[in-house]
This record gives structure tokens, sequence and C-alpha cells, in this order.
């Protein structure tokens, strides 16, 4: 974590330790401040030292002199908002990034009490799961009215909050970013035509149609190989659909992988695939981090047109673009490249060059610590 800036951020997050998602963690340890963090669901209940933001002793002496001074009228929401209020000024918080809208929304009050600026950060789920709207359908509008700054990571994801309440003059556009010095180009380019896809097994990745695509190409090319990297709730299942397809011998499950494990998986393959799909949940990507990282590893990536993705891979010059739910296009672009190593090649140095231009890790950073720089002043 950062300790020699001079301005004090507080960065609230729905989870700690292992449980960080990778973008979350690179904003505690890269920002150039002296971050603080805040950690809870819903409302923060523990800080980054461990402790309840508030203690149950306290809580509880509060709430019985609450009782006898206000007749049994009390909100156990009062003492939470007095204690975030109290945590933002005795740590002189200059202002706080809050990870993802559903959290953003619980940092409101306290931020507007205290003369905090809130910059509220949505990543995904948060901007179109059709529960987390609705069940934040009002908080939304008062955090849209009272933030200095909404951050989004995708044109898709812009145009979503904007029909969704958001002022446009508070939207900040800041894609993720990679650190290319570990995703980097495997020194030869030409690989067998083998396939690796990176992410959690759920319905908004739609492994499912991954492995519907890579069983007609495995029709064609029998050399064909594909890694799955990744666990979550429809693993088993996609295992299962691999046997009664037939290709269970030509498919990998390893499981879950580090950075440095996803980055050699990375540098043994040659085309990366992402089948992203909106589901009836309404649930969508942000800006799928795994497309990056590809890019940057020189691969040519196959992948929907789906959120963020267009925005990070040219269709025709860094890899191609299809439907959702467009299988046999999908197959009918892995065929390409499968059978021409100079093409796949030529996309992937173009996605690598497009990665180091544009989305780099430390563009992200720089981006974010202006946008919260600017929330500062103003």
């Amino acid at each position: 974590m950062n300790t020699d800036a001079g301005q004090r951020v507080l960065v609230a997050s729905r989870n700690r330790g292992e449980q960080l998602e990778t973008f979350v963690r690179a904003h505690i340890e890269r920002l150039p401040a002296k971050v603080r963090v805040l950690y809870g669901k819903g409302f923060p209940t523990h800080r980054d030292d461990g402790r309840l933001l508030l203690p149950p002793g306290p809580l509880l002496r509060r709430i019985q002199r609450f009782l006898l001074r206000k007749a049994f009228r009390i909100s156990i929401g009062d003492f939470e908002e007095e204690a975030l209020v109290r945590f933002l000024r005795d740590n002189r918080i200059a202002a706080v990034l809050a990870e993802y809208g559903t959290t953003g929304v619980h940092y409101v009050s306290a931020c507007r009490e205290a003369g905090v600026p809130l910059i509220v950060h949505f990543h995904g789920f948060d901007a179109y799961h059709h529960g987390a709207i609705e069940s934040n359908r009002s908080g939304y509008a008062k955090m849209f009215a009272g933030a200095a700054a909404i951050v989004v990571v995708s044109r898709a994801m812009q145009r979503q909050l904007v029909e969704l309440g958001a002022r446009r003059d508070a939207l900040r556009y800041n894609p993720y970013g990679v650190d290319v010095t570990r995703f980097t180009p495997a020194p030869d380019s030409h690989r067998p035509p083998h396939f690796l896809a990176a992410g959690r097994f759920v319905e908004k990745k739609s492994p499912h149609l991954t492995l519907l695509a890579f069983a007609r190409v495995r029709e064609r090319v029998p050399e064909a190989r594909l890694v799955m990297i990744g666990d979550g709730p429809l693993l088993e299942a996609c295992q299962t659909l691999a046997l009664g397809l037939g290709i269970a011998d030509a498919v990998q499950f390893p499981g879950a992988m580090g950075h440095d494990g996803v980055a050699a998986a990375m540098r043994r393959t040659r085309v990366f695939v992402q089948h992203s799909v909106r589901p009836p949940s309404g649930d969508s990507e942000g800006m799928p981090l795994a497309v990056i990282e590809a890019q940057a590893s020189a691969l040519p990536v196959v992948a929907t047109r789906h959120a963020g993705i267009p925005d990070v891979v040219l269709d025709g010059e860094t890899g191609y673009l299809v439907d959702e739910f467009d299988v046999a296009g999908m197959a009918e672009r892995m065929l390409l490249l499968a059978g021409d190593t100079e093409l796949a090649r030529r996309l992937g140095a173009a996605g690598r060059k497009r990665i180091e231009d544009s989305f780099t890790l430390e563009q992200h950073i720089r981006k974010l610590w202006e946008i919260v720089e600017d929330a500062i002043g103003s």
C-alpha cells in the first residue's frame, strides 16, 4: 500500500483479503495516496486493520442512551452513519473511492455530512443486473445526484448509466489496464492450434457456448486443444458437456490460477476465446480483464460484441468479434486462426501494440488518480 503521498483516500470495498478483485487490489496498492480501506457487502463493517467500524460495546451503550432519550424510536443506521462520518473526519479523508455502485449507495449521506467528495467506480453487474438495479434504484438516484464522479470502464456502461439516471457531466471513462511486464508475448509465435479461455464459470461468460464452438473446430482440426482456466458454478456442467460432445480428451479444466499461471498459459497458446453474453438476469461484463491480458500477450482474441470487449478488440485487426450466442460464427473465426499461423501472429502483434498504447495498468491508475484529484479540487 502506498503511504508516502499526502492525500488521504478511502477505498470502500465489498471484499477483503484473497477475495479482493484484481482491479480493486490495484487501486489500493497503486494509487499515489495514503490509502485507508473499509470493507463490507453493504454498509462498511470492518477497517483495514481488521477492527469493526462500530465495535459492539460502544454500539450497545449508544443504543441504551438513545432508547432512554428518544422513547424507543431507533434506527441502527443512525449509529452506522455516525461511525462512518466520524471515521472520515478522524482520518482526515480527502476523498472516498467506492468500488461498485452497490457500495457507493452506502456512502452518499456520510460523505455529504463529512464534506468529502465521493467517487463511485462501477465495474459490471452493478450497472446491468436487474436485481442489483431494482434493489438499489432509490439509492442510485441519490448517489447519481451526490457523487462528484462516476467511473465507467466501457462506452456501453457509460450509455447504460445515462439510461439509469446518471449525470453525463459526472461520468468518467477509464478502461482497465494490465501489467504489460507480466503479460508478455512468447518468444515463439508459431504455436500449435491451441485455444485458451480464462474466467469464472458463470452465465455471463457462457463457457458452454465456447465448448460448443470448439467442438465444431475439433471436427475439422483433430489436433486442436482447449484449456479453460477458472472455477465457478458451471464448471461441473461444462466438464459433463465436454464428455457428451466427445471432446473431453482435447479439453483441460485446470481450475483457478493466479496471474503468473494465467500469463504462462497464454504464452503457450495461439488464440484466446471468450463468448460473453447477457443472460436473462441482465448481468453483464464491465470490461473483461482476461481479454486485455490476452492481447498484451500478443494473442488474437475471438470474442463477442459484449459490454467493453469492442473497446479493446478491433474486429479484423486484433482479433474477431461475433454476436452474442453466435456459436457458428465463433467456430468459423477459430477455424480461420487454427489454419493460419501467420494471421494469428499478425493480429496478436497488433493487439499487443494496442494494449501498450491504451490499456496499461499505469495509464489506468494515472487516469483514476486524475479523477480523484479533480473531485478533491472541486
